[in-house]
């Protein structure tokens, strides 16, 4: 049983077992669930506490984060290419919630989160390094991680601190 964001309770149980039984088992789980939900919706609350701090609505707004991201990322997507003899066909801007980053191997290309502006520094630096490992694995294995070792040694201090930032804490 678990809830999911909007707060709806999603119970999944073996096949065989009745519906009174599942419903016994949510009547028991009562407190839980309603405890559960609270937490749930403060988590969605502080999530888009966050997202909000960089408003996205106007065409200015829009053009003043893309000069802001161009500034910050560039830099670091050509200095972390350069070391990793990587070379993306492009790196490209969009104001994504449920991710950092993607790197499309198809087409080579890296997108950043708008968001990625309210983050810091180093954590950004993450961010743009764990998309160019990306060009040389696509997969998050060990070769993936030995070289995020390698090309950034404390990423999972900015990841931690990403997660930590990023939910409010």
């Amino acid at each position: 049983m678990h809830i999911v964001k909007n707060g709806d309770v999603h119970v999944s149980a073996p096949i065989g077992i009745s519906k009174k039984e599942v419903e016994a088992f949510i009547d028991q789980h009562r407190d839980w669930i309603n405890e559960a939900i609270k937490k749930t919706a403060e988590r969605q609350k502080q999530r888009v506490a966050f997202y909000n701090q960089l408003p996205l609505t106007t065409r200015v707004q829009k053009e003043e984060a893309l000069l802001r991201l161009e500034a910050l990322v560039e830099p670091m997507v050509e200095y972390y290419a350069k070391k990793m003899g990587v070379s993306p066909s492009t790196v490209y801007y969009k104001p994504m919630i449920s991710r950092w980053g993607v790197c499309k191997l198809k087409d080579r290309s890296v997108c950043i989160s708008t968001y990625v502006l309210l983050l810091p520094e180093w954590c950004v630096e993450h961010i743009v390094v764990h998309e160019l490992c990306h060009l040389l694995e696509p997969s998050h294995n060990t070769r993936f991680h030995s070289l995020m070792d390698k090309y950034y040694p404390k990423w999972k201090e900015a990841r931690k601190e990403t997660r930590r930032v990023s939910k409010g804490k």
